[in-house]
């Protein structure tokens, strides 16, 4: 039987109760059935999981090459490959296990009016929260990330607001100008919690033929290599929610319970695990056992103390 984690590393995510401050990122590990076949990982182990980014019709995704290592990092354009909303919603979620952790819908499009769609899609099922990836590029506005806009996030999020209650987290994208601006449109708009932060876009090339390697000839940067900006992003999106009340969601670069720690002080209330599910599948229960060392060191009765705990050098 496995072991349930320390009741100290329980949270309240919009209301959802998480027995872990951990979530597993979407794009990471499929629809939530990747990660079972692995012999000693629990779902238990962790909050929540996010599952594929997932759009209103089926998608191939990009031609390969889709994924390639980078120096403390990795680098990948799958292009939202999957099955569609509806059948996700038929045939996917049916199969999941709900009494052993929360489950959240990834929100993909390339209009408001697909992204509203999904929503309601997923809003007539037994989804926990939907997370709205705002990153993808408008059709209609030639092709300009929905993410990299604030008018157009506000847009995305105030559709989505509309067509259900379930909780919305909004997945913030580090390729723009003024997060902080950004935060503060969409939870105008009804914005419940955010992700911060989404891949940073990035390039790599085979210098004996002169090509991208990756076929979309860009792609997304995650790994260890983003975590000083998603840390900085993380604390700038934390100063415009603490005093909503607004969770966020802390990512980018977590390999270590002291990376997750780290995301926790800056304003995180919980902290997302992604690239590294790659190279070590068990790597959260690992997170959990050390974080809770830390709380014992530390005298903290839950993780939730953490949060928002930094004290920032004042300059000068």
């Amino acid at each position: 039987m496995t072991q349930q984690p320390d009741e100290r590393l329980q949270v309240e995510f919009c209301g959802m109760p998480f027995s872990s401050p951990l979530v597993l990122l979407s794009g990471c590990v499929g629809f939530g059935e990747e990660y079972t076949r692995v012999v000693g990982f629990s779902n238990r182990d962790v909050g929540a999981v996010c599952l594929k980014g997932t759009t209103l019709e089926p998608r191939l995704g990009n031609p390969p090459h889709r994924v390639m290592e980078t120096p403390a990092g990795m680098l990948n354009a799958i292009g939202l490959q999957n099955p569609g909303a509806h059948h996700v919603v038929d045939n996917i979620l049916p199969s999941l296990d709900f009494d052993e952790t929360r489950f959240i819908a990834n929100l993909s499009g390339s209009t408001v009016e697909e992204y509203a769609e999904v929503a309601r899609i997923f809003d007539d099922s037994p989804i926990d929260a939907m997370e709205i990836n705002i990153s993808c590029p408008n059709v209609k506005e030639g092709g300009v990330a929905f993410g990299n806009d604030p008018d157009m996030s506000a847009r995305v999020v105030a559709a989505c607001r509309a067509v259900t209650e379930k909780p919305l987290i909004t997945k913030l994208s580090p390729n723009q100008t003024d997060i902080a601006e950004n935060t503060r449109r969409c939870l105008e708009a009804g914005s419940d919690a955010f992700a911060v932060i989404n891949t940073l876009m990035g390039m790599a090339i085979d210098i004996e033929s002169r090509t991208p390697v990756i076929g979309n000839n860009q792609g997304g940067l995650s790994g260890p290599a983003i975590k000083p900006i998603a840390l900085l992003k993380v604390n700038q999106v934390y100063q415009v929610c603490r005093d909503h009340g607004i969770p966020i969601i802390g990512q980018g670069g977590v390999t270590t319970a002291d990376d997750a720690l780290e995301f926790l002080i800056a304003g995180a209330s919980t902290v997302g695990v992604g690239t590294a599910l790659f190279y070590d599948p068990l790597v959260c229960s690992k997170i959990n056992n050390v974080i809770v060392e830390y709380m014992d060191r530390h005298g903290l009765a839950n993780v939730a103390q953490l949060t928002g705990s930094v004290v920032l050098n004042t300059p000068g």
